[in-house]
């Protein structure tokens, strides 16, 4: 008898617990889709109250939304710290990284932009997004040799894509490689004929 009891008490505080479950994440669900509504009228400040509505700081998807609502709101260190909790709960999420970056470029914070890029690749070495954007600073950095290894490696997953068939000629122009520049420059031109950046990059080459 003493053995169905504690079963009976078992089962009423299992199925208890469930019901709960079951309404916390029902409040939750309803609180993300007021908030996505809110979000494309433009009324950040009230998307981001719909979630703290239900805010648990170990949810990363949680901390995920909040870092974007912020830094779309234009509240880049409340943002920083509600994506770096999202990347301290799951350490190998590329898409926590990537967030961060928005807040810390708008901040001009480029060392920890290269940081977060550079950790992305540790566990994605062919991102292409990472590779491309890193190119992009160090290319700004006038430091051609750098831009040219991680635009080289986003040409050899896309041959011919735009963007990055574009920013590895102009890398082998600042390098003095001319022949393998106009080769680039030209499959561009293919892919955007006029292509202005193509056209004006031609004219250094003889």
């Amino acid at each position: 008898m003493e053995f169905l009891k504690k079963s009976l008490l078992f089962l009423c505080v299992f199925f208890l617990n469930a019901f709960v479950f079951a309404q916390d994440e029902s409040k939750i669900i309803k609180a993300f889709e007021e908030s996505y509504s809110l979000e494309t009228k433009g009324e950040y400040a009230k998307s981001i109250e719909k979630i703290k509505s239900v805010f648990d700081s170990e949810s990363y998807e949680m901390n995920l939304r909040l870092g974007w609502l912020h830094y779309k709101l234009g509240r880049f260190t409340e943002s920083m710290t509600y994506y770096q909790k999202a990347m301290d709960l799951m350490p190998y999420s590329e898409e926590a990284k990537f967030g961060m970056i928005n807040p810390a470029t708008a901040l001009g914070k480029w060392e920890q932009v290269i940081n977060l890029y550079n950790k992305i690749l540790e566990i994605s070495p062919k991102n292409t997004s990472a590779n491309y954007y890193l190119g992009t600073i160090y290319y700004g950095k006038k430091e051609y040799q750098k831009s040219y290894d991680y635009f080289k490696v986003v040409v050899d997953l896309y041959p011919f894509s735009y963007d990055g068939l574009l920013m590895f000629a102009w890398s082998n122009l600042q390098l003095g490689k001319m022949r393998e520049a106009k080769v680039l420059f030209n499959k561009v031109l293919m892919i955007s004929p006029n292509d202005s950046s193509a056209t004006e990059g031609l004219k250094y080459i003889k």
